[in-house]
């Protein structure tokens, strides 16, 4: 059983920039993490993992060669391997050409398809971009099932029963494998890297993956493949006009108060 986590970098909550010309997010190599709710998606492959011996976990990143830190954080946590996407023709993507190259690495991971045991997970969303899409996308494009906002997973022979967060409680589904989950926040405790974690990232090598290894037309990826653009990138101006009524003996300031809140409907 492969179960594959896709896992973004990230910047910091308090490092988020964007280009104003470009429209797209300015990565820089030092200020970005895991994705914090995909940890959460790692560590329910991991706790999978321990309660079957047919298990492989392997993290999945798309982005910079300084991504595969992400990879190397997650083997340190538990990971059996990962797998960088790289390639100049990947920047620019909207949420449409990132889903893409992920699915076809999925494919790959497990053997050239996804197989009938194999799982997906991520988490159900990402700091940077708050929109939950790309899961659900990664499943439309292997067309297997898909279960969001997960907060349990019992993993069963050829199915998966999840409890997922709905807005007036929970529902209990039961997916065929293979799937595609997204998890929450409250699914689990993330771990922490080992000692025995950290020699093995150190010296693991994470094999990079193109748009050529992919098998994928530029046009499918990137700024040429992302059908939604930033279409412009502003400061938002905060700008109040103050009328200041001095009070005096006259009841000036208390007449001109009334008839603004006459003006407002608010009296």
């Amino acid at each position: 059983m492969h179960i594959v986590v896709l896992m973004k970098q990230v910047p910091g909550t308090s490092n988020v920039k964007m280009d104003e010309n470009t429209g797209t997010m300015i990565r820089t190599e030092h200020e970005n993490v895991m994705n914090p709710l995909d940890e959460n998606a790692l560590e329910a492959a991991l706790e999978i993992r321990r309660l079957r011996d047919d298990v492989s976990v392997v993290g999945v990143s798309m982005g910079p060669p300084p991504a595969k830190r992400v990879l190397e954080e997650a083997i340190a946590m538990g990971a059996d391997s990962g797998v960088l996407l790289s390639d100049r023709g990947f920047s620019g993507s909207d949420t449409l050409a990132t889903a893409i190259p992920l699915a076809r690495a999925a494919q790959v991971i497990c053997g050239g398809r996804i197989g009938p045991d194999d799982l997906v997970l991520c988490g159900e969303r990402a700091t940077d971009g708050e929109t939950g899409q790309v899961g659900p996308m990664v499943s439309s494009f292997l067309g297997v099932p898909v279960a969001t906002y997960v907060r349990s997973i019992h993993v069963g022979d050829g199915y998966v029963d999840v409890e997922r967060v709905v807005e007036d409680g929970f529902e209990r589904l039961r997916l065929s494998l293979p799937a595609v989950l997204t998890v929450v926040k409250d699914i689990n405790q993330p771990g922490f890297p080992t000692l025995d974690g950290k020699i093995a990232a150190r010296s693991v090598k994470i094999p990079v993956l193109t748009l050529k290894d992919l098998g994928l037309s530029p046009d499918h990826t990137g700024l040429h493949g992302s059908p939604t653009r930033v279409v412009r990138v502003f400061r938002p101006k905060f700008s109040r006009d103050t009328v200041l009524y001095t009070q005096d003996n006259s009841g000036t300031a208390t007449d001109n108060l009334l008839k603004f809140l006459d003006s407002r409907g608010l009296r």
